[in-house]
């Protein structure tokens, strides 16, 4: 079991910044990949970004230049830093923790922070 909060959400302007944080606590951190996803009001959640146990990173298109995913296995935590935000970056921004054993997948979901980007 894995259990995940993520802290950092917030109102900001359009251009700023702000970083998420997803601590994770009950499992070993290190041996889960990590993802940031988010859902916009009447949207499906989608994959902002992800980082491997080995920390090798993947990031949707919308994001790539502006964002960036890191983990910190010593402290059991994730970011996300996400720069030159923009009004469509606005939804709730969920934690994931992901593995595979033995061909089933076993994911764990934070209870989401609110992002608004809006003057």
């Amino acid at each position: 079991q894995v259990q995940l909060a993520e802290s950092g959400g917030g109102l900001v302007q359009p251009g700023g910044s702000l970083r998420l944080s997803c601590a994770a606590s009950g499992s070993i951190f290190s041996i889960y990949a990590m993802g940031w996803y988010r859902q916009a009001p009447g949207k499906q959640r989608e994959l902002v970004a992800s980082i491997t146990s080995g920390g090798s990173t993947n990031y949707a298109d919308s994001v790539k230049g502006r964002f960036t995913i890191s983990r910190d296995n010593a402290k059991n935590t994730m970011y996300l830093q996400m720069n030159s935000l923009k009004p469509e970056d606005t939804a709730v921004y969920y934690c994931n923790a992901h593995r595979t054993i033995f061909n089933t997948n076993i994911d764990y979901w934070g209870q989401g922070t609110q992002v608004t980007v809006s003057s």
